[in-house]
């Protein structure tokens, strides 16, 4: 029986985004309830997204209609470290059509989200899972589900096959493949069958509504955006990163103590993670760059203060699919606790289709800009090439 990949709604319910979402709107409500901001659309691949803007306005309203549902604040409630006032707030949130924008600029799709960071946090990955499931349907509307698992289990044949049952044992895979999924369908059914072929070895899943569903961990922590507000958020720009981190820490009191390095690269990111902050972080997350030179730095950084690096966790998660992810567990074996969060590799990695690559980032925090200053080339994102340059100049970014 051939099974669309498809389903009428695209974004199934409120828990249908990314964990780190939830854990940072609770930071913004209880430290940042009345900052302002700005995020913008862009397109990475050369396409025309402008056919699918009515499909994209359509869903985009479907979502005003979604609401917490009691069973589902149940779910976030039994998680310790999850505030009772921002379970109330969940209850009473509702996407609100006036803080986002789409339109075509010049025959060319744009998105644009502007409003307070409490209400406009929960967009970004909703909008890009929409984005790109629309423009799946319109190029690729024959593919079925089984399309989608056969791929799977071809992948994890190769990897039984390729790495020792010594290798597989020390071997930790999530899935964090929300925002560019190819659908909802296809998500649902690589997480499902990933959690029955691979226990023990698969973590979870970034999904909440699907950690929900099977039983999982919902995974994340913070993402670049809750370094990126900083900029504008009172200190000193020198001090953003580490009044970025402070504030995690001091939220979350140990718990989600993964941070994100690539804001304003990894150098600059451990000048700043002093031997007070490495202590409060269980490990850090790598999203750019070459990941052996990263985690080369960050082991290097780590005996420098003294801390045993096998005793922190070094999370990867950028453009991964699993032989990359195990030559990485190759080099770095026995000298570091690692994991792999791979995305669009198991969620839209399916035979004749190409992946759409987007992102939508934060340009502005309280009506000044902000930006991100990755260690790959081309990921970097502001519209203020004047700040971009100032921002270089304090942290001592020499390109």
């Amino acid at each position: 029986m051939r099974v669309s990949a498809y389903s009428e709604r695209i974004i199934q319910n409120l828990l249908d985004t990314d964990y780190y979402k939830l854990t940072m709107m609770q930071a913004v409500l209880h430290h940042y309830p009345n900052a302002e901001v700005e995020w913008a659309f862009r397109s990475r691949s050369d396409e025309d997204l402008a056919p699918y803007l009515g499909a994209i306005r359509e869903q985009l309203e479907a979502l005003a209609e979604l609401r917490f549902e009691p069973n589902e604040l149940a779910f976030l409630e039994r998680i310790p470290y999850m505030q009772p006032d921002f379970i109330r707030f969940l209850g009473l949130f509702r996407f609100d059509p006036r803080y986002v924008r789409v339109e075509l600029e010049d025959g060319e799709l744009v998105v644009y989200l502007h409003g307070p960071w409490l209400h406009v946090i929960l967009f970004e990955v909703p909008l890009l899972a929409i984005i790109s499931e629309v423009r799946n349907r319109a190029r690729y509307p024959q593919v079925t589900l089984g399309q989608a698992t056969d791929r799977l289990e071809e992948k994890l044949q190769w990897l039984r096959d390729e790495a020792t049952p010594a290798e597989l044992a020390g071997f930790k895979l999530a899935d964090f493949g929300t925002r560019r999924r190819f659908s909802f369908g296809v998500q649902a059914a690589v997480v499902k069958r990933l959690s029955e072929a691979f226990p023990g070895h698969f973590v979870g899943t970034s999904n909440v509504h699907l950690a929900r569903a099977l039983n999982l961990k919902p995974m994340g922590t913070m993402a670049h955006e809750w370094i990126m507000a900083h900029q504008q958020l009172g200190p000193r720009l020198i001090d953003s990163q580490s009044a970025a981190l402070d504030c995690w820490a001091r939220e979350y009191r140990g718990a989600l103590g993964i941070a994100i390095t690539d804001c304003i690269t990894m150098d600059a990111f451990t000048a700043d993670f002093d031997l007070y902050l490495a202590k409060l972080f269980d490990g850090l997350r790598h999203d750019s760059g070459d990941p052996v030179e990263w985690a080369e730095k960050a082991i290097a950084h780590y005996e420098r203060l003294g801390i045993d690096p096998m005793t922190r966790q070094l999370v990867f998660s950028d453009g991964l699919n699993l032989p990359k992810a195990l030559g990485i567990y190759r080099t770095l074996a026995g000298r570091s606790n690692t994991s792999y969060g791979i995305g669009t590799q198991l969620t839209c990695d399916i035979p004749g289709v190409e992946p759409t690559n987007m992102v939508i980032k934060m340009t502005s925090c309280n009506g000044q800009p902000v930006a991100k200053i990755s260690d790959s080339p081309g990921k970097t994102m502001c519209r203020d090439e004047a700040f971009i340059s100032y921002l270089k100049h304090v942290f001592g970014v020499n390109r």
